[in-house]
């Protein structure tokens, strides 16, 4: 018996939703990497790009990920001064 379109959408879709799952850079490993003094473009490049970022004052504020599984940065003059994550492992 052959499978019907409706189970092989549904499993070609589990299947992507690993994959992208297992291709974030928002992971224990990268954050551990992370370093004061590093630049934007520095963490850019480890984690991709932001969520979002705002601004205020002369600090600058970015987050990776969403409400449950995040890193957020702060960045005065294009360096990171403070960082925090959650949920990474």
């Amino acid at each position: 018996m052959r499978p019907s379109r409706q189970t092989l959408s549904i499993t070609a879709l589990a299947v992507l939703a690993l994959l992208l799952g297992a291709c974030t850079k928002l992971t224990a490993e990268n954050y551990e990497r992370l370093k004061v003094g590093m630049s934007y473009a520095e963490v850019k490049a480890l984690f991709g790009d932001p969520r979002g970022c705002s601004d205020l004052l002369t600090v600058k504020t970015c987050t990776w990920g969403d409400e449950n599984r995040h890193v957020t940065v702060n960045f005065v003059a294009d360096q990171v001064v403070l960082f925090n994550g959650a949920n990474l492992k």
